[in-house]
C-alpha cells in the first residue's frame, strides 16, 4: 500500500473490534475527529470502504472484516517478538492489560499491585475495570480476571483471592415492614433488587445452597442495576432486599444499617483467578504480577 501509516490500520483495527468510535478513541488516546479523519483516509488510499457507520452503530464491511481477520495476527506476532525482545533486558518491563471487575480490582488487586508497582518502575498496568466478561484474546487484554466457577478451558488460571461468601441483606427500615425470609419461597413476597449480565443480557438467578439442596431463585422487584455497588446502596436506602458479596456489606452490616437474612442458604464462590490465554507464554512483566497476585492458601490446580 503506498503511503503506508501502520497507525492507521491499529485505528482501524481499534474501531472495528470496538464497534465504537468513542471507545476506540478513548482506548487511543485521540480525538473522535481525529479518528475518524484518519479512518476516512485509510478508506480512501485504499479505495475500499472499511466500516458500516449508523448512528448507533459501527461495524466492519465485508472488506473490512477481510483487513481485520487477515492483519491483526500479524500485529499481534510483531508485538509478541517486540515483547520477546525486551525480555532479554535486565529488569521486568512492560505494559500488561487486565480487564477485571469493579469488586475484583479495589479488593485484590489493587492492594496487591501498589506494594509490587514502587519495586517495578518500568512495568506499567492498564487495568479495564467493566461489568462484563470481556473477550481476554479477541480484545487484545493479557490478562483476565474471573472468578473460579466461570474458568474456561483454553486459559490457564492462577488463583488470586480466598473464596467469596455472598450474603441476602436489607436495611433494619426495610424489614421493619416486611416479615425476614426464612426459605428461598419467601422471596417471591419480597422487593429484591436484581443484577442485569451484561455478558448474557440476562437477569442472574439468585444462587442458594444448604447442603445437598441447590435453588437458582428468579426474583423480581423495582429495581435491576448492573453494577453490585448500586445494588448495596439501594439496599441500604431500603428498596429491598439484595444479593452481594458478603465482604461488602460487612461494613454496613457491623454498623448496624443492614441485616443479613437466610444466612443458611448462602454459598460462597471460588476465588478470583487471574486467567491468560494457554498458548502465550507470560512475559517477565506477567509473571512478575502473578507471583504479587497469588493466594499463598488456594493454589489453582488448572495452572
Amino acid at each position: 500500500m503506498a503511503g503506508a501509516n501502520y497507525n492507521d490500520l491499529l485505528a482501524f483495527m481499534a474501531v472495528a473490534r470496538e464497534q465504537s468510535f468513542t471507545r476506540a478513541a478513548a482506548q487511543l488516546g485521540v480525538s473522535q475527529s481525529a479518528l475518524s479523519h484518519t479512518i476516512r483516509a485509510l478508506e480512501a488510499r485504499l479505495g475500499v470502504r472499511l466500516l458500516t457507520r449508523t448512528t448507533r452503530s459501527v461495524s466492519p464491511t465485508a472488506a473490512g472484516e477481510r483487513l481485520l481477520q487477515n492483519v491483526a495476527p500479524r500485529f499481534q506476532e510483531i508485538e509478541a517478538e517486540l515483547t520477546a525482545i525486551g525480555e532479554l533486558s535486565d529488569k521486568p518491563a512492560g505494559t500488561v492489560r487486565i480487564t477485571t471487575t469493579e469488586h475484583a480490582a479495589r479488593t485484590v488487586l489493587w492492594p496487591k499491585l501498589a506494594k509490587m508497582l514502587s519495586k517495578y518502575p518500568d512495568i506499567k498496568v492498564e487495568m479495564i475495570v467493566e461489568s462484563r466478561l470481556a473477550e481476554i484474546v479477541a480484545e487484545r487484554y493479557d490478562m483476565g480476571v474471573r472468578l473460579g466457577d466461570t474458568l474456561t478451558s483454553d486459559t490457564t488460571a492462577v488463583c488470586i483471592s480466598a473464596d467469596l461468601p455472598v450474603a441476602i441483606v436489607a436495611s433494619p427500615a426495610y424489614l421493619a415492614h416486611h416479615p425476614e425470609p426464612k426459605t428461598p419461597q419467601d422471596l417471591i413476597h419480597h422487593a429484591c433488587i436484581n443484577l442485569r449480565l451484561m455478558s448474557r443480557g440476562g437477569l442472574y438467578a439468585w444462587e442458594l445452597k444448604k447442603g445437598k439442596q441447590q435453588i437458582n431463585a428468579h426474583v423480581e422487584g423495582q429495581l435491576v442495576f448492573n453494577e453490585p455497588m448500586q445494588i448495596l446502596d439501594a439496599a441500604l436506602s431500603g428498596f429491598g432486599l439484595g444479593y452481594v458479596l458478603e465482604d461488602m456489606a460487612q461494613p454496613y452490616i457491623a454498623q448496624g444499617r443492614l441485616r443479613q437474612v437466610l444466612t443458611d442458604w448462602c454459598p460462597s464462590f471460588p476465588g478470583y483467578h487471574l486467567c491468560y490465554p494457554n498458548r502465550s507464554e507470560p512475559s517477565r512483566a506477567m509473571s512478575v504480577l502473578i507471583d504479587a497476585l497469588r493466594h499463598p492458601a488456594n493454589a489453582s490446580k488448572r495452572e
